[in-house]
């Protein structure tokens, strides 16, 4: 089955077309893209502000475990059954799953700049908005790219159930290689998004091996004035 499923990656029919695999990936890349974008306008701007007052950590903590713990599948199918068969299911589906690492990223981010630097920042006649734009948002980059990291992942991942209620994306071939019994294209679907996965993931672990560069040559959180 490994065989006939190189074999269908191989053909360059299954390439092309409205249906083919280019399609289906840029299809794919375009939903997660966007679900981290909207994802991140909802969770970034909460964690930085956690992070910067320390205020409601412990509620937001509860509330970002409890949406790890939901199971993406049935909550697709929930919002499936509401909204029915379409792209908006899933990608509400997949916002919800997108939040919590974002928002534990932004927060953890925030929080890991030196308390001495930025007490320093305020004893230097910084404003809160200036310490948190010059001090905490630079200290905390690296961590706060983690966070997009892991989202990132997560969501390329389980994109894949957008096919769930929509002909939209990699999953597709999952979804239809198993309803037809074309075992080939269900295992080649698999390999396309492990693969587009592992692109991803070498090259936001690359970017944030570079903020961490950036930041031990800078200092960690350096205040150099207003």
């Amino acid at each position: 089955m490994i065989y006939d499923a190189l074999a269908w990656l191989a053909d360059v029919s299954n390439w092309v077309g409205d249906a083919g695999i280019w399609m289906r990936l840029v299809q794919h890349l375009a939903v997660t893209m966007a679900v981290v974008m909207v994802s991140a306008v909802i969770a970034m701007p909460i964690g930085i502000a956690i992070g910067h007052t320390g205020r409601a950590r412990a509620l937001v903590t509860l509330s970002s475990g409890a949406a790890r713990a939901l199971p993406t599948l049935g909550l697709l199918t929930l919002f499936g059954l509401a909204l029915g068969i379409g792209l908006t299911a899933p990608f509400l589906a997949l916002v919800v799953l997108a939040i919590p690492p974002l928002l534990a990223g932004a927060y953890s981010g925030v929080e890991s700049a030196d308390p001495a630097t930025v007490d320093a920042a305020y004893a230097i006649g910084m404003t809160s908005m200036q310490v948190l734009r010059h001090v905490e948002l630079p200290a905390g980059f690296p961590i706060m790219l983690g966070g997009l990291r892991t989202t990132v992942l997560q969501v390329a991942s389980t994109a894949t159930l957008a096919a769930y209620t929509a002909d939209f994306g990699l999953g597709r071939f999952l979804f239809s290689g198993l309803k037809t019994n074309r075992y080939e294209v269900m295992i080649g679907g698999a390999l396309l998004v492990v693969a587009l996965t592992l692109v991803l993931d070498v090259a936001l672990a690359a970017l944030q091996c570079v903020a961490t560069r950036e930041k031990r040559v800078n200092g960690d959180g350096a205040v150099s004035g207003q």
